[in-house]
């Protein structure tokens, strides 16, 4: 078992997700850099060691059980335990002729879209509870997106995309009402538009402040917030 707290952030070797990471190394975090590219995610984890954050890679494809078993056990013998998860690993989808379009939305788009960015969190999530549990603040983060609010309809019209994440914000819900007389505190967390390979990075907004809601649930004190949907200003509406 180790002193610091224990965080396993899933897509950390760009974009968010390494700021994320970052910013939980500068909490004083030991941070496990989660990444499908095993060499990718080294050159993050050298970069965050370089800063000062107590950092390891551990591959992680989100979309296969046989890696997450993997990443799990190679958790298991590392560090013994997991603090935070904060589930960041997501995809966009292929947009090009129509593909998103709700009229003439491809299916398997839609499969692929789901694989990632909804059974890849619960994927994640379910393995690694065991090592959550044993934390005495667990603090579980899934990286929503606005788009996915049934309320709000912000965005281009992105069918697989935005439904993806309006699932997630539904299952932060189902996990928050499993663990609600548990120290396991689950929310989602929105970013914004932030200038990303995701966002071809045109936005005005740079990742450290996408990164930060997610900080701020992952730091959440014991009273916090349970299932709810929150950028940096406060709740979205669902």
């Amino acid at each position: 078992m180790t002193e610091n707290k224990i965080a396993l952030v899933t897509g950390a070797n760009k974009g968010i997700g390494f700021a994320i990471a970052r910013g939980l190394g500068a909490e004083g975090f030991r941070v496990a850099v989660g990444a499908r590219d095993a060499a990718r995610g080294e050159t993050a984890v050298q970069q965050l060691r370089k800063e000062g954050t107590d950092a390891f890679g551990v591959a992680l494809d989100v979309t296969s059980d046989q890696s997450v078993i993997a990443a799990t056990a190679a958790l298991e013998a590392e560090v013994g335990r997991l603090d935070v998860l904060v589930n960041n690993a997501g995809i966009a989808g292929r947009v090009e002729g129509g593909a998103q379009d709700p009229s003439t939305l491809d299916l398997e788009v839609l499969r692929t879209v789901l694989e990632t960015n909804v059974y890849g969190a619960v994927r994640v999530t379910n393995a690694v509870l065991p090592l959550l549990e044993r934390s005495a603040a667990p603090r579980i983060v899934n990286m929503s997106s606005d788009m996915g609010s049934l309320q709000l309809h912000t965005g281009p019209l992105m069918a697989a995309y935005a439904s993806s994440k309006t699932m997630l914000n539904a299952l932060t819900v189902q996990y928050a009402r499993r663990f609600e007389e548990t120290p396991v505190i689950v929310n989602s967390a929105c970013p914004g538009y932030v200038a990303t390979d995701f966002t071809g990075h045109a936005a005005p907004r740079g990742p450290g402040q996408g990164a930060a809601i997610a900080l701020r649930l992952a730091l959440l004190p014991d009273d916090g917030p349970r299932g709810g949907f929150f950028n940096e200003d406060g709740p979205i509406p669902w």
